[in-house]
């Protein structure tokens, strides 16, 4: 991996032992060795893409290639590359030499790993170049001029001590001998497979895409939609998934981990299906807001090779909880939502039902993989609700103080095994590997580190995890594809299952301990579901818990919507949170549609009824494509003294029909009598279904005898009242109720007065 150099002191001669500066880089290289061994080094510099030189150090030097990858004892390393001349002047008689770091010994520590790829000066610890290979003569470097190099020794001749990580550097010199530039990388060395027990280690072959199918199916024959069409891209021959399934065929012990929703979008696929129009999101689905979908061939052919690569090669399947829900974001902003519970306490069994049933195979469920492996409490907390006995950890979230690397596997509490991922393997993989020279360097780093954990403990077999992220891409599983099959071409490493590497002894000295909540890293948190998105998808539960008690066939939407609400907590929204929202957004739409599609008809602001007594009319409407039952409508009086209504109706209304409902008033006045229309469910838990209706009655024309019968009532209330008075004034009412009625004998002169408070 070259990165260009910064020469800080007076020029180098070729074969000097030190540099000026050397002294002053011993302490930060040694606080970066301590944060090495504190499992805190980040990502390794040197896979960017190479920064122009200084004006000290003009030259790029890129090493593009090391064969072999994985040398042993014999043969013939042959190294190449290119240096490019960054500067304004031209250097003149510039040569290349090969070096093989201070005192060609092996790197002691993955530290020195980390600070070999953070130096961007030249050093002591590079070491001189060597006389043979001779170094490459190169013609003189305008500026912007680029010139290749290439060098070819055998390994005997290299005289390496023993097994271990070597520097590997390319510096350019100028006619001054003046150091212009250098590159650096690593050259894993394993002379005797013999020297140490190979390391176990699992790697996470993850299948996981944005959420596609929606909740919507056409009316008449109930073909599946889709959001878009791009899912049929990736499951190409040439697309995303389609290249990871065709990578990870050819990896021994691979355990896949894949998003069960997504398995069931691509089974939805392989028969006809919709595509929704753009704009047209929420609606029902139709013939003029959809199209036909394209990917009939190419999801049919991907399910089948899906199949064969799981059941081949030792594999082991992880079922994630159904549209792998974002635990993170559920434990720190879905506390105390009505109804996510119902929502997320579906994706477990759901998970395993379905990657089963489409892959014909045995899988795992009791896997929970947080975004990034990042875990805190609250997190694995919501793991274990959701079935996650077995979490998979980020090692940046439980770092070591070890001076080695622990088996991945320990205990965390709760019931719950931790199996932790190392995060400087797991950062190689993170971003687009898309060229030649990014998938040699990340493969060179990986075989350097792997090799570094196995030399740590050579007589004790160690388990290791690689947790690439969930959108692999194509670069980046051959990087690791081919980073894989070195390290155990070499014989350093074995490959392993995660069940092999989960019940392998735990190390006892390793940390154990979750960090609380507010460790959780603040990047992260800004890209979570809201407590706004979770309470949209609670909300949602109880809308569909609503309308499916009225209908005959309530499969028809609990499934699909069930479905739905999963997907709408998708951790893929992590890096698409646009496209989340709007997912979200068409979700509640079409809900909303389906709820309010049985309602109260509009009525007249103002109903006369003339006379004492009539029927009020209420009509009530279903726009579904079911018949739906178990509703009653309510007619409330505001003024039940004035005007009395019967009692509710009950309705049972087939598919796009509506009906109206008479109600019995009676009326004991003339005026206006505010109203109220409500539907309500049947049941013990009754509740109220959609908005209610509120009008007005105006009575008319009662007749002038009703006021004799009202005027009766009303003194005969008067005259109650003014006895119950008297009677407290004589102190003969006794405690207790008194509205009672009296008992025969009660109220005479001479009955005991009641006792006073």
């Amino acid at each position: 991996m070259g990165e260009p150099a910064r020469h800080t002191g007076s020029p180098r001669r070729s074969g000097s032992g030190s540099r000026p500066s050397a002294r002053l880089r011993a302490g930060a290289l040694s606080v970066g060795c301590a944060l090495g061994l504190l499992g805190v080094i980040a990502a390794p510099p040197a896979l960017a893409a190479p920064a122009s030189g200084s004006s000290d150090t003009p030259v790029n030097v890129v090493i593009s290639n090391v064969q072999p990858v994985a040398p042993g004892p014999t043969g013939q390393l042959t190294i190449t590359g290119q240096v490019t001349n960054t500067g304004s002047g031209t250097i003149s008689h510039p040569h290349a030499g090969l070096e093989l770091g201070s005192h060609d010994k092996p790197l002691s520590t993955r530290s020195d790993i980390a600070a070999l790829f953070a130096r961007t000066t030249p050093t002591s610890a590079d070491g001189k170049e060597l006389t043979d290979p001779a170094p490459n003569q190169l013609s003189d470097l305008g500026p912007g001029a680029t010139a290749p190099f290439s060098f070819q020794v055998q390994m005997a001749d290299l005289k390496l001590d023993k097994s271990g990580v070597y520097e590997l550097a390319v510096d350019v010199q100028d006619d001054n001998d003046r150091v212009v530039g250098i590159g650096r990388t690593v050259l894993p060395y394993f002379a005797d497979p013999k020297d140490a027990q190979p390391t176990q280690v699992a790697t996470l072959w993850p299948l996981t895409h944005a959420p596609e199918l929606v909740a919507q199916t056409t009316d008449t024959d109930q073909t599946p939609v889709l959001r878009d069409d791009t899912l049929a891209t990736d499951l190409g021959p040439s697309g995303r998934l389609g290249q990871l399934v065709t990578t990870g065929a050819k990896i021994n012990s691979l355990t896949w981990v894949i998003d069960p929703e997504l398995l069931d979008t691509v089974f939805a696929m392989t028969k006809p299906y919709r595509v929704q129009l753009a704009g047209h999101g929420g609606e029902p689905a139709k013939a003029d807001n959809t199209k036909a979908g394209t990917g009939t061939a190419v999801a049919t052919a991907w399910l089948a090779a899906l199949r064969a690569a799981v059941a081949a090669n030792g594999s082991q399947v992880v079922a994630l909880p159904y549209g792998d829900p974002d635990l993170a974001s559920i434990a720190h902003n879905g506390s105390g939502l009505v109804g996510l519970d119902t929502v997320t306490g579906k994706a477990r069994t759901a998970g395993k039902v379905t990657v089963e049933g489409r892959l014909s195979t045995d899988v795992t469920d009791n896997v929970a993989w947080p975004y990034q492996g990042v875990l805190d409490q609250p997190t694995a907390a919501t793991a274990k609700q959701l079935g996650g006995t077995t979490v998979l950890v980020n090692s940046s979230s439980m770092p070591e103080s070890l001076a080695y690397t622990p088996n991945a596997a320990r205990p965390i509490g709760n019931g719950q095994t931790g199996v932790v991922a190392d995060s400087t393997v797991a950062a190689l993989f993170q971003g687009d590997l898309n060229s030649p020279l990014s998938q040699a360097e990340a493969q060179r780093r990986f075989l350097a580190e792997t090799l570094a954990v196995t030399l740590q403990q050579p007589s004790v077999p160690r388990t290791m995890l690689v947790m690439p992220p969930r959108d692999l891409t194509v670069g980046s599983a051959q990087a690791l594809a081919d980073s894989l099959a070195a390290a155990q071409a070499g014989k350093w490493t074995t490959p392993a299952t995660l069940d092999a590497v989960t019940a392998a002894a735990a190390d006892s000295r390793a940390t154990t301990s979750v960090p609380a909540a507010d460790t959780y890293p603040g990047d992260l948190r800004a890209t979570e579901l809201s407590t706004k998105d979770l309470a949209t998808v609670a909300q949602m539960q109880q809308d569909v818990d609503r309308l499916v008690r009225i209908l005959t066939l309530p499969q028809r939407v609990s499934s699909p919507f069930s479905a739905a609400m999963l997907r709408s907590l998708s951790t893929e929204w992590r890096t698409q949170q646009k496209a989340g929202q709007d997912f979200r957004t068409n979700v509640t739409a079409y809900l909303a549609q389906l709820t309010t599609a049985v309602a109260i008809a509009p009525k007249s602001s103002v109903v006369t009824l003339a006379g004492d007594s009539g029927l009020l009319q209420v009509s009530v409407k279903n726009d579904l494509t079911q018949t739906v039952l178990n509703l009653e409508l309510r007619l409330t009086s505001s003024q039940p003294n004035r005007l009395n209504v019967s009692q509710p109706g009950s309705i049972v209304l087939g598919a796009g029909q509506s009906a109206s409902l008479r109600f019995t008033a009676r009326a004991k006045g003339n005026g206006v009598v505010p109203m109220t229309a409500q539907l309500w469910t049947v049941g013990p838990d009754a509740q109220p279904y959609g908005p209610e209706v509120q009008f007005k009655v105006d009575v008319t024309h009662v007749p002038s005898g009703v006021w004799w019968v009202v005027g009766a009532g009303v003194l005969l209330v008067l005259l109650a009242g003014l006895r119950i008075y008297l009677k407290r004034k004589k102190g003969l009412v006794a405690a207790g109720d008194p509205d009672a009625p009296l008992a025969v004998g009660e109220g005479e002169d001479d009955a005991p007065p009641a006792e006073q408070p």
